[in-house]
């Protein structure tokens, strides 16, 4: 086994540690309660899983083939920024839609922030 072997199984191993960290992502959205929680578990684990198998791939094509592929560096840096952006932007719609809080939330510290201390009709709990 060369070192041009090696270097692809190991990308291939990281390729392989980004779907399963994909696959726990998948399992933790359908287990979760609530939107808040689902949404957590799709930006955080499923940004991961994507960064790591897109740096797989292209240490597969730098370090294997010797091709080094702006795209993917473009692809890692865009999921990076946008990813993170989607998940709370689309949180902070649903927080201020009043989207019904999971039954195991003891506290909203955010509620009198956003409603007004003197609101008791609390829509989340």
């Amino acid at each position: 086994m060369n070192v041009n072997e090696i270097v692809k199984l190991l990308a291939a191993l990281i390729i392989l540690f980004g779907s399963i960290i994909s696959v726990v992502s998948a399992i933790g959205m359908i287990r979760f309660y609530d939107v808040y929680s689902r949404a957590h578990a799709a930006t955080k684990t499923t940004t991961l899983a994507v960064l790591i198998t897109l740096t797989g791939a292209f240490l597969y094509l730098w370090l294997g083939e010797g091709f080094i592929s702006i795209r993917l560096l473009l692809g890692i840096a865009f999921v990076f920024i946008t990813a993170p952006v989607s998940g709370h932007l689309v949180l902070r719609a649903a927080y201020r839609s009043q989207t019904k809080l999971a039954e195991q939330t003891t506290e909203d510290e955010l509620w009198p922030v956003l409603f007004g201390k003197d609101t008791e009709t609390n829509k989340n709990s």
